[in-house]
């Protein structure tokens, strides 16, 4: 399951934190494995509390799911392009074959729309360059794109999944 935001999850409030919440989240952020135990004796809280404050941070839709981390070089996965994607078609259906595309490639970690002179960026991660020029083959003959840059990531020096958790003044 992906991560499929829409215009209602940006439009949506942030939700209100208490320190308890805010060391729960930062908890399940570096191990989503710990038990409600450990959870509750780390906040310095009992199960019962704990358990329905993750409950309500579910239900809020602050913790989305929860899952595991792969290495993707134990998968055979070395090689990470980070891929520019320039286009001068603009419409409703171009973008929607583009999106429907990207979502069909499993390769495709990640895909964001920009602002600026390039329209969107992808993190793709494959096993080597034969590999990403396949995965470009394919995508380039199902939708058509302007211009594309690959620009292979030489070396990971930060990489993390946790979020800036904002304390109660901001």
């Amino acid at each position: 399951m992906e991560h499929n935001p829409g215009n209602a999850a940006a439009a949506q409030t942030p939700v209100r934190l208490d320190e308890v919440d805010r060391k729960i989240l930062s908890l399940l952020q570096e191990d989503a494995s710990l038990s409600l135990d450990q959870i509750a004796d780390r906040v310095g809280a009992s199960k019962t509390p704990v358990w329905n404050r993750i409950r309500k941070l579910r239900e809020g839709g602050v913790i989305r799911r929860q899952v595991a981390i792969l290495d993707p070089e134990a998968l055979g996965l070395e090689a990470c392009f980070f891929v520019l994607v320039r286009t001068a078609e603009h419409d409703k259906d171009w973008a929607a074959r583009f999106l429907k595309a990207l979502r069909e490639r499993p390769e495709v970690i990640e895909a964001h729309r920009l602002a600026g002179d390039i329209d969107y960026i992808l993190k793709v991660q494959v096993r080597n360059a034969r590999a990403y020029d396949r995965f470009y083959q394919s995508l380039i003959a199902e939708v058509k794109i302007h211009n594309v840059t690959a620009l292979l990531s030489m070396e990971e020096v930060k990489h993390s999944t946790a979020l800036p958790i904002p304390d109660a003044a901001g």
